[in-house]
């Protein structure tokens, strides 16, 4: 069975409108060379049923995370998802909610938003956030929108080793507006190297840094803060909210920007998306603030009441005036995200960051001890650490995954040719036990021999 939208009445009213008098005439322009001369090959249609009984043994074939013990970060996180996160975002209110133009019908999404909003400022210490973005990687990019807007300078610096997946999304943003993406190398501690980012920042728009970086290492953001602010730039930090009840906020560290991926609170791996992204900043940019800013204001009638507010996206104002013209936001990601941190509080984040940190500490140490890795860097990590193998770290983590793990990340797949074929990059959530710490030990020791 077949649909064809278009009568044969509709078809004779475009053809006459047109000028033609058959379809063949209309695509007659085409050289015959290129026109498709025979009938579609589409097998017989199926049933709803042999449908679904396909694509669930297309699915059978792949092994997913829930199928996996999962130490892969990199960006998407296994963290725990509170049990009540999505049956309340299941409420018509919360999932159906459009954009909400008309604040008389949508208090209780501009209310949830507000409230979202101010956990932010309060985890990165700054005084303005925004009602989300689409995700970390394009946090970036439109960070560095608002840095070129403020400064009139057209260059920014990468600090040490940021996503090379948010660096990806950066350089194609950059290619309109002809912003240079300047890298710098990072030291034998995996963290920036303060002497090439101040040798590259001193006409930059930005300095962005990634706390803590990709490799999981600790930057010191002060003082990358000096170095950018020395030179008339901004600093901009993506930074791992996970880590806010144990580090001290960007903001307070001289950072003018910060964002990050909000993906580890309330919302699952979800095959890689979608995730929502986390933007800050101080008052004085507000203006520049791209995407959906929820403002409290009261009503006629003196009430609390909340709007959108400071629209700086081209649908709004001049297009040449517009910071951004990015179109939406991920409403429902971050109201998970922020359902989430209400329900850890603050001494619930402090115990999240503590049990990560003490756990990734235990997993260095074991995978040190039985598989003879050694610390790719000596600084100082968080939930995130890279390992060098005695062999390569593609090949051990195919192994491992044949023992139901999900060893890591080879460092190589995303940064090819820097000498990092035996890199591991493990992360390690409140999810994970000593147990499974134990055996993704074993498993890799395993592989390691298996290739030795």
């Amino acid at each position: 069975m077949e649909f064809a939208p278009h009568t044969d009445d509709d078809v004779r009213q475009m053809l006459d409108a047109l000028g033609i008098s058959s379809i063949d005439e209309l695509f007659a322009p085409i050289p015959a060379g290129l026109r498709f001369d025979r009938d579609l090959d589409i097998p017989i249609g199926l049933s709803e049923i042999e449908v679904l009984r396909d694509l669930a043994g297309l699915a059978a074939k792949n092994r997913s995370a829930d199928d996996l013990i999962c130490f892969l970060g990199a960006g998407a996180y296994d963290h725990h998802v509170p049990s009540m996160v999505w049956p309340l975002l299941s409420r018509g209110e919360f999932a159906t909610s459009y954009t909400p133009y008309q604040p008389e019908m949508s208090q209780g999404v501009l209310q949830a938003l507000f409230e979202y909003q101010t956990m932010v400022s309060e985890l990165t210490g700054l005084e303005i956030s925004n009602a989300s973005l689409y995700d970390g990687g394009s946090a970036v990019a439109e960070a560095v929108h608002m840095a070129t807007a403020a400064t009139g300078r057209r260059a920014v610096v990468v600090a040490g080793c940021v996503n090379p997946l948010y660096l990806g999304v950066l350089r194609t943003v950059a290619r309109g507006p002809e912003v240079e993406v300047r890298e710098t190398r990072w030291g034998s501690g995996g963290t920036a190297d303060l002497d090439a980012v101040r040798a590259a920042a001193s006409d930059a728009s930005a300095v962005i840094v990634q706390h803590p970086s990709f490799f999981g290492t600790l930057e010191d953001v002060g003082a990358l803060a000096d170095v950018a602010h020395s030179g008339g730039a901004k600093l901009i930090v993506h930074f791992d909210l996970t880590s806010a009840g144990l580090l001290e906020a960007p903001g307070a560290l001289g950072a003018d920007v910060v964002i990050a991926e909000g993906q580890p609170f309330g919302n699952h791996l979800n095959f890689g998306g979608p995730y929502v992204g986390v933007i800050a900043c101080r008052r004085e940019d507000a203006r520049r603030l791209p995407g959906r800013l929820v403002g409290e204001t009261v009503d006629r009638e003196g009430r609390r009441a909340f709007v959108l507010t400071l629209q700086a996206r081209e649908q709004h104002i001049r297009r040449e005036k517009a910071t951004s013209n990015i179109c939406t936001n991920q409403t429902l990601n971050a109201l998970g995200t922020a359902i989430a941190l209400a329900w850890l509080g603050p001494a619930g984040l402090r115990e999240l960051g503590e049990t990560c940190l003490a756990k990734a500490r235990y997993a260095r140490d074991r995978l040190v001890e039985v598989a003879g890795a050694r610390p790719a860097f000596d600084a100082p990590f968080f939930k995130e650490f890279a390992i060098r193998l005695s062999a390569d770290a593609t090949r051990v983590c195919e192994r491992a995954a044949a023992d139901g793990y999900l060893a890591g990340l080879p460092v190589s797949r995303l940064l090819p040719g820097r000498g990092l074929d035996d890199v591991l990059l493990v992360a390690v959530t409140e999810r994970r036990t000593h147990e499974e710490i134990d055996g993704l030990a074993e498993a890799v020791a395993r592989a390691c021999k298996e290739e030795a």
